[in-house]
């Protein structure tokens, strides 16, 4: 199957949904590249990047998996190639 490079920005301002996400990212886990979180305490807030190599559905699946959690925003970034 065809894989593409993309980027799931997550913005979490709710850290209470913190456990779910990780357990999200551990469950695709063969498919994550890498992975940067920066926690912004001026904001109150956590901004997180996640690099992937999968298919298109799979990266679609995870982001509106993040998205769907309270007080999380989640959006997929992805490459031409």
């Amino acid at each position: 199957m065809e894989t593409r490079i993309a980027v799931i920005g997550i913005i979490v301002e709710d850290v209470s949904q913190s456990e779910k996400i990780n357990d999200l990212l551990s469950e695709y886990r063969k498919v994550i590249v890498g992975r940067l979180g920066i926690p912004y305490e001026k904001k109150g807030v956590c901004v997180i990047s996640v690099v992937l190599d999968a298919p298109n559905d799979t990266i679609s699946a995870l982001t509106g998996k993040i998205g769907r959690l309270p007080g999380i925003t989640a959006k997929a970034v992805y490459s031409k190639k």
